[in-house]
């Protein structure tokens, strides 16, 4: 299956609970760290939820 690659570039603070909690399930939790995950309609949910934090690598 497709793999998606996605780094943190936006910080969680001043964010609201669900969207730190999006960060978390997403493998992410600190500026520039790097995840590797499936290419689902859930995974792809949870990008579109925290688009503005997280950057999509190729």
């Amino acid at each position: 299956m497709a793999k998606i690659k996605l780094k943190q570039v936006g910080s969680p603070i001043r964010r609201t609970k669900d969207q730190r909690a999006t960060l978390v399930g997403l493998g992410l939790n600190k500026l520039h760290r790097t995840s590797e995950l499936e290419d689902t309609p859930e995974v792809r949910g949870m990008i579109r939820k925290v688009q503005h934090m997280v950057q999509v690598i190729n």
